[in-house]
This record gives C-alpha cells, sequence and structure tokens, in this order.
C-alpha cells in the first residue's frame, strides 16, 4: 500500500479522532488522517500499518486482506450458518476493522475482540464509531491465554489476525493452538486467519498443515503472486466443520467473482489445493518449533 500524505488539523478543529502520536501499552500508536479517502483514518503501531477506519462507513475495507476475509465469511455464512445468532472473535484488534464491518453486516451478531494493549483499546473506542456491547466487544488479553479459556462450542467464527510488527507469534501457530480455537467453535464453526509470509511460503504452508490435520474442510485465498511464491505478503486459510465452498459450485463462482474484482485480484482456492499445499509442510508443534521471528519480521519488512 503507498505511503498515504499527512495533514495536521488542531484538536479544536477535529470533531472525533484526532492526528498524531499516543503512547501505548505495547509502544506507539499514530493515528494518521488519510487524504485520499474521506473521513478515513490510518492506525499504525510501532510504525507499522496495522488498521483503516472510514467513519460512518463500516463496509469499506481499505485493506484488501480484509476483503478477502470477508468474501469467504460470508459465503460460509450463507451456506452454513445462522446470521441471526452470529458470535464471531477476533484475535487480534487494531482498529477493529473486521468486527465494525461484520457487526454492520450481521446486525444481530456479537463480536467479541480480543485486544493485547489496553490502553488501545480504550483509544479505539473513543476515536471510532464502534458499535457497543454486546454487539462488538473488546477483551484485553493475550491471544492464545484467552482462548485457552472459551468454552466448547462457544462461538461460530474465529477470525485471527493477531502481529507483532509483520509476523503473528509462534504459539498462535501451532497444531495445539489450532485443536484449541477448534475445540471452541460450534459444530459448523469457521477458523480463518490471516497469515503473513515470505516467498518460501514455509511458514503458511506449516499452518495450512495444522489447519488440515483440526479440519475436515479447508480453503485458501491470495492473490497470484502470493500463491506462487513470487513475493511476500499475505495468504487467508480457512478451516471449517461444514463444507466450504468447491470448485463447480455457485458459491465458488460468486465469491470468485468478489474475490476478482477488488484492486488486487484474489483467487480462491478450495479444499484438494489447500491439501495439496500443506503436504508440503509440517504442523508447529508447543516447546518443540520456534521461529527466528526478528528475521521473519525483517524478511517481511524488506529489509
Amino acid at each position: 500500500m503507498a505511503k498515504r500524505r499527512r495533514k495536521t488539523r488542531s484538536q479544536a478543529e477535529q470533531a472525533g479522532p484526532v492526528e498524531g502520536k499516543y503512547e501505548i501499552s505495547t509502544g506507539i500508536a499514530e493515528l494518521i488522517e488519510d487524504d485520499y479517502t474521506p473521513d478515513g483514518w490510518v492506525l499504525e503501531i510501532n510504525g507499522m500499518e496495522s488498521s483503516h477506519v472510514v467513519l460512518g462507513r463500516p463496509r469499506e475495507l481499505d485493506f484488501e486482506y480484509m476483503r478477502w476475509i470477508a468474501a469467504v465469511t460470508e459465503a460460509y455464512v450463507s451456506s452454513a450458518l445462522d446470521p441471526e445468532k452470529l458470535r464471531i472473535t477476533h484475535l487480534g484488534g487494531g482498529a477493529c476493522s473486521l468486527a465494525r464491518y461484520f457487526a454492520d453486516v450481521y446486525p444481530k451478531s456479537r463480536n467479541t475482540v480480543v485486544e493485547l494493549d489496553a490502553k488501545l483499546a480504550d483509544y479505539v473506542r473513543e476515536w471510532f464509531d464502534l458499535p457497543k456491547a454486546p454487539t462488538l466487544k473488546i477483551r484485553v488479553g493475550e491471544a492464545r491465554e484467552v482462548t485457552e479459556t472459551f468454552l466448547p462450542e462457544s462461538r461460530d467464527i474465529i477470525i485471527r489476525d493477531v502481529f507483532a510488527g509483520y509476523v503473528t507469534p509462534v504459539p498462535l501457530t501451532t497444531l495445539e493452538f489450532t485443536q484449541i480455537a477448534a475445540k471452541s467453535l460450534s459444530e459448523k464453526g469457521l477458523y480463518i486467519i490471516n497469515c503473513g509470509d515470505t516467498r518460501d511460503l514455509a511458514g503458511a504452508r506449516a499452518e495450512a498443515a495444522a489447519i488440515a490435520e483440526v479440519f475436515p474442510y479447508t480453503a485458501a485465498t491470495a492473490d497470484s503472486a502470493m500463491l506462487k511464491g513470487r513475493r511476500r505478503g499475505n495468504i487467508i486459510l480457512a478451516g471449517s466443520f461444514a463444507p466450504l465452498p468447491v470448485d463447480g459450485e455457485d458459491l465458488t463462482a460468486q465469491v470468485t467473482k468478489r474475490l476478482l474484482g477488488g484492486a488486487v485480484p484474489a483467487y480462491y482456492k478450495d479444499d484438494a489445493w489447500f491439501r495439496s499445499f500443506a503436504a508440503g509442510g509440517k504442523p508447529r508443534r508447543d516447546g518443540i518449533d520456534t521461529v527466528d521471528l526478528k528475521l521473519l519480521d525483517s524478511k517481511l519488512r524488506g529489509k
């Protein structure tokens, strides 16, 4: 994403968010007004773009990977879940862009956002037009620890979008964590994650292998260059207990049309592709597998 120009306005001139840097529990948050989108705001955490929000328009998702998550999730809900009773958990908060989106798409849903940074959670409530609890509730805590407290079958969808810099902490990527998340899902639950990776896609294959071992149905979404290992970026991986769209179904065509319509065209890959992709990896395990996060973060930053 191109770096946005910044403009400064005084607090007296501003109604709502105020551009500037703010100390938070985990470092520095910077709120930047988006010159290219009326009422648009970019949230950076420790120098990294974290979220984008357009006040008054919750369905405008600026980040492509969020649009991909939305497309796959909505297709799944239409085929497997009751939109009137959705319980959605978002691991990773930022500006709560996706939680805000789904709260608008599914007005009767209950969205719980798990956010590590307590001060950031307070600021986000102050800055942005988030629905009130219980429609959108922010729970402060570390995502792995909080997930371990979930009751069996207590949620329908879990969306994992947790990053420390450009990487997801290893404890949130293991087979054991995937199993813990799966146990908290309903009988037709969906687990969908944003995986950031380098060209070798080793991390994505490891996470795909874990999902393939735990869930009977799987799918992936990313742009062509990412899927072919030609660049670093994001790949969306999903596992579920009810069928996801498969090749040849009308629902797959609908998802594909929606994904191809974005600024960065993406492709939907069904279970057959996913399991072939996952076969090239091995799930990470708690207490056994480690990752040099500083090195991976540096690679993802392009340094």
